[in-house]
Order: C-alpha cells, then sequence, then structure tokens
C-alpha cells in the first residue's frame, strides 16, 4: 500500500469501513444475506402453517379429513422447517469465511498503515494502547457484521413479518403492535444517545487500562529493582476503580432501560390479549388465530424487551470502531510524494544544505551545513540535546526537515520513497530492539531470505556465534520481549551481525559497542572495521576512543557544528573536543 494515497483509502468512518473490507468477498457477503433472508421468512412463516394445520383440524368432520389435515400440513410444516436449517446452515458457512477474510483483511490494512506513521506517533503512545485500538476497529467491526447479518437483519425481518401477519388477522393487532415498536425505537434511540457517552467513556478506560498494564508488565524489571510493586499496584487499582464506576454507571443506565422496555412490552401484550379474545366471543377469529397470535407475541417479546440492547451494543460496537479508526488512521505526517523515486546509492555522498529543524517552536538544528564525502567515516561528538539524535532522525526521514534539504547522491531524500531510504541505511542502535522470535529470525532480519550460512558467518564476525551455539537452542533460541533473555552485550552483537547482513552503503553506528566488555569491543571493532570498508560511516560515540580511527571528527553544539577535524587536529585546538577528551573518566562523556 502506497502512503501517499493509503490515507484516502481507507474510510475513517465505521459504516463505510464495513463496506470497504467487505469489498474484496462481497460474493460471500450477498450470499449470505440472501439464504439468511430466506431462513428468516421461512422462519416467520411457520406459525401461519400451524394457523392453518390448526383450523383444518377444527373443520375435520371424520378421521379421514383429520388424517389429510395432519398428513397435508404436518409435511408442509416439516419441508418448512428442513428448508430453514438448509438456509441458516449455508448462510453460516459462508458468513464465516466472508467475515473471517474480512477480519483478516482489516488488520492486515491497520497494521501496514500505522507502519507508515512517524517516530513521533509511536513516541507519544502507549504500545499496547495502539494494538488495543487497531483490535478495536478490527474485532468490533467483525463482531458488528456478525451481529448484523444473525441480529439485527433478521430482528428487521422479524417484525416486518410479524407486522403483516397480524395485520391479515386484525388490523387492530397490527396498530398495536406498529405503535408498540415505534415507541420502543424511538425511545431507545433517546435513552441510547444519552448512555453513549457513558459507553465512551468505558471505553476509553478500559483501553487506558490496558495501556497501563502492559507498560507495567514491560518495565517488571525496573518495578522490582526499585522496590515499586507496591506503588505500581496502588497505581494500577486507580485506573482498575475508574473503569468499574464507568462500568456500573453504563450498566445502570442500561438496566433502566430494560425496565421501560418491559413495562411497555406487557402493557401491549395485555392490550392485544384483550383484542384477541374479543375476536373470539364475536366469531370473527379461530382457534389457529389464537395461536399464530399467541407464537408472534412469544418470539418477538424477546427482540422488544432487547431492542434497547441491541442499539446499546451497536452503539458500543459502533464507538470502538470509530475510536479505534480515528486514532489509528489519524493523517501521516510524513508522507511519499505521488511521484517519488527509488533511493539509487552508488557513492554514498550525503549534503546538509542550510537545514532547519523546529521541534514544537524550538529550533534543534539551525542553517546547518555538512557535506560527508563517498567512503567518509564521520565521527559524531556530543553532550545530551547537542542535536546527535536529531541528526540521525533526520537522515532516515523519521521527522521532516522545517527548510533546507538533505541530499544523498544528489538525491533529495524528502522526493524519493521512504522505504528506499531505509534499505539503504543500516543502523546499530545503542539499545537494540530485538522481536521476540528466534535468534536466527533476528539476525535474518537484515536479509530475509539469508541462508543459515549466511547468517553464521555474520554472528562469527560479530563474536556472536560461540554464546549462540552455547545455548540449548542455538540460533532457534528464542529472545524474549525486546530480547529479555539476553544480556546487553549478546543483544549488541545480534544487532551488529543482522547490519552486516543487511550490508547497506551507508552506515550509522550509535554507541555500537558500547554494551560491550574490553575483549568482546576489540574483537568487533575488527569485524566493524570489515563493515565500514567501501560505506560511508556515520559514528555516534560518547566514548571518544571509539572514533579515533574516524576520517573526520565533527562536534556538535547546540545544533550547530562548532569543530570539524581529525581527532589529532581537534585534540590540538584545545576546544570543546579536547576538554571533552580531558574530561572523560572511563573513556565516556559526562551527560549536560
Amino acid at each position: 500500500m502506497n502512503n501517499s494515497t493509503s490515507e484516502h483509502i481507507i474510510p475513517a468512518r465505521p459504516i463505510p469501513f464495513l463496506r470497504f473490507i467487505s469489498r474484496p468477498f462481497w460474493q460471500y457477503a450477498m450470499v449470505t444475506f440472501f439464504f439468511v433472508t430466506v431462513a428468516q421468512t421461512l422462519s416467520i412463516g411457520l406459525p401461519f402453517v400451524l394457523k392453518l394445520l390448526i383450523d383444518a383440524l377444527s373443520r375435520a368432520s371424520d378421521s379421514m379429513a383429520l388424517t389429510e389435515a395432519l398428513f397435508r400440513y404436518g409435511t408442509l410444516y416439516v419441508v418448512l422447517v428442513t428448508l430453514m436449517f438448509m438456509a441458516w446452515r449455508v448462510s453460516g458457512f459462508c458468513g464465516i469465511r466472508w467475515l473471517a477474510l474480512s477480519k483478516a483483511y482489516s488488520f492486515r490494512l491497520l497494521y501496514e498503515y500505522i507502519t507508515l506513521h512517524s517516530y513521533t506517533y509511536f513516541s507519544n503512545r502507549f504500545a499496547g494502547a495502539i494494538a488495543n485500538k487497531i483490535s478495536h476497529a478490527s474485532d468490533g467491526a467483525d463482531d458488528l457484521m456478525e451481529d448484523l447479518v444473525w441480529h439485527y437483519y433478521p430482528s428487521i425481518l422479524s417484525l416486518l413479518g410479524t407486522g403483516v401477519l397480524l395485520f391479515m388477522t386484525d388490523s387492530r393487532l397490527a396498530l398495536v403492535f406498529v405503535v408498540l415498536v415505534l415507541v420502543l425505537v424511538l425511545l431507545n434511540i433517546v435513552l441510547v444517545k444519552r448512555r453513549r457517552p457513558l459507553i465512551v467513556s468505558y471505553a476509553e478506560a478500559s483501553s487506558l487500562l490496558r495501556g497501563v498494564g502492559v507498560d507495567l508488565v514491560t518495565n517488571m524489571s525496573s518495578v522490582r529493582q526499585f522496590d515499586r510493586r507496591l506503588f505500581e499496584q496502588k497505581r494500577l487499582d486507580q485506573y482498575i476503580d475508574d473503569r468499574t464506576q464507568k462500568d456500573i454507571a453504563r450498566d445502570r443506565s442500561q438496566e433502566f432501560g430494560l425496565l421501560i422496555n418491559n413495562t411497555l412490552v406487557v402493557i401491549a401484550i395485555i392490550v392485544m390479549m384483550l383484542i384477541l379474545a374479543r375476536g373470539v366471543m364475536a366469531g370473527v377469529l379461530t382457534a389457529g388465530d389464537v395461536v399464530l397470535v399467541v407464537s408472534l407475541i412469544w418470539s418477538t417479546s424477546y427482540q422488544l424487551i432487547f431492542i434497547g440492547n441491541m442499539l446499546n451494543g451497536f452503539i458500543r460496537v459502533y464507538s470502538e470502531i470509530e475510536e479505534g479508526l480515528t486514532e489509528t488512521l489519524i493523517k501521516h505526517e510524513i508522507v511519499d510524494e505521488p511521484s517519488a523515486k527509488t533511493l539509487t546509492v552508488s557513492k554514498g555522498h550525503i549534503l546538509w544544505q542550510d537545514v532547519v529543524f523546529r521541534y514544537d517552536t524550538n529550533a534543534v538544528l539551525n542553517h546547518f551545513n555538512l557535506d560527508i564525502l563517498p567512503g567518509q567515516r564521520l565521527g559524531l561528538v556530543g553532550s545530551s540535546g547537542a542535536g546527535k539524535s536529531t541528526f540521525v532522525s533526520l537522515l532516515l526521514r523519521q521527522y521532516e526537515v522545517s527548510s533546507g534539504a538533505i541530499l544523498i547522491d544528489n538525491q533529495n531524500i524528502s522526493h524519493v520513497t521512504q522505504d528506499s531510504l531505509r534499505t539503504m541505511i543500516a543502523v546499530v542502535p545503542q539499545e537494540p530492539a530485538l522481536f521476540h522470535r528466534s535468534i536466527r529470525e533476528n539476525i535474518a532480519y537484515g536479509k530475509p531470505d539469508a541462508t543459515q550460512a549466511e547468517i553464521e558467518a555474520v554472528a562469527k564476525k560479530a563474536q556472536a556465534h560461540d554464546f549462540i551455539t552455547a545455548l540449548p537452542e542455538g540460533y532457534e533460541t528464542l529472545v524474549g520481549e525486546r530480547g529479555v533473555k539476553l544480556s546487553g552485550g549478546q543483544r549488541q552483537r545480534i544487532a551488529i551481525a543482522r547490519v552486516m547482513l543487511k550490508n547497506a552503503p551507508i552506515l550509522i553506528l550509535d554507541e555500537a559497542t558500547s554494551a560491550l566488555d574490553s575483549e568482546s569491543e576489540v574483537a568487533i571493532q575488527k569485524a566493524l572495521h570489515e563493515l565500514m570498508a567501501g560505506k560511508t560511516v556515520i559514528a555516534i560515540a560518547h566514548r571518544l576512543s571509539t572514533l579515533r580511527e574516524m576520517d573526520r571528527i565533527i562536534v556538535l553544539d547546540r545544533g550547530m557544528i562548532r569543530e570539524d577535524g581529525t581527532h589529532d587536529e581537534l585534540s590540538r585546538r584545545g576546544d570543546l573536543y579536547a576538554k571533552l577528551w580531558e574530561h572523560q573518566a572511563g573513556g565516556f562523556l559526562p551527560e549536560e
């Protein structure tokens, strides 16, 4: 899916969204609705067959006529029941496939869409909350379509059919029934509108509770390290109590609606029974009519009593879908141009031309200019807040520059596809993020079609092969969520092996050896040198010793280049770099 058009493709309103995800599978949807219509029509016709049977039995003058009536209408009843069951099952088989395919399609669309959101989108939200919003939208759409096909639509057909049969029996009965339905519908619409804020409030509280819960579980190691278990429990209790109160308020409102519905239905049944009794006494209604009316009242009373619940359920699921879609399908901050081309890198020449970047109202980079020559190894130094992370984020186009341009081989990165840009850049982050998958899968993430031999080769270069093979399941060992089963150094080696396998022409090292012991660092530095050969390299480091062999070092200070030169040149100048070098304790920069 192209991110330049995706936001216009996927509807952000629930009903259009349902139509959209069903469109590829419309054949199954049409067959499902057709057979539901057939099944429900036959179901409505069964009480009428009973009426005909009873009236025929009442008119039978001898055993022969009685037997003939039983055979005729009994056979008709059995045939209709059989056809009804068959129609329901056909609708079930088709409906299941339609709903399953639509649900899978919606999940695929929404997850594909969020992958195109900017870094800011994910940094400002709980990961669990985002996943929950998608589930609300996708699962909610599935629930709503299921209710529509097998609850709402059949109920509408049942009410229409009941009204027709009652009119055929006695117009007064039909009038009472129609008035009852209209009153209940209008009344419950009003009640549901008043209840909707309670439903939305509960949904928001529930979503927030899940997000807080996921955040707690994700950071359980910190909770234990700081002995904050009771603190976190009390904090979680606040969210639980808030959701509980909103749950009670929502359900109390629902029960009040049911009380009103019950009262109105009982009153209507009493009136209809009086009309039925007068009709029988007057001889205008038969015993079959009595059975028909009683059957119809019995079959529809449940639907009428719980009509508010159906509306309430519809609004609840509708609101969940709407909430999920609204949060998920927000406009992408960074969008490929319709004419965006694929980035091609032959040299790795990176040019920053008068780049300005503002975060909120603060200028992080101000008229920034930098020319990184092809194959040059550039060291990036600066205290915390100097702009190093912003530099990398802008190069990866995780943010858009406010003005100016960043060129790679004379191609403006704002005019190429994001996917092609990031394909050409490999990053070894300070804190590598691993998937809860096997070590083999995590390494192969750099090249999905890599052979086992290729995976082991880069693992050996990254000094990871030995510890991997020492594990009980070797390369098939699951690393846990975010790699929690591995040490920091082991995670970093996996990340380095992954980047080696990707073999991109532009390489970013963000404290790539920060989590390693000295012995491993020495071995990996050799592998990194091999990796850097022929590539344009940007290395960020607090440990200045790792940058001594860089071709060039720039010192960032408040988003500007304060110094530019080799290690030896900068050391002799006596400016900021020299001071940082002198003030290092154990090879690290002080955090300022």
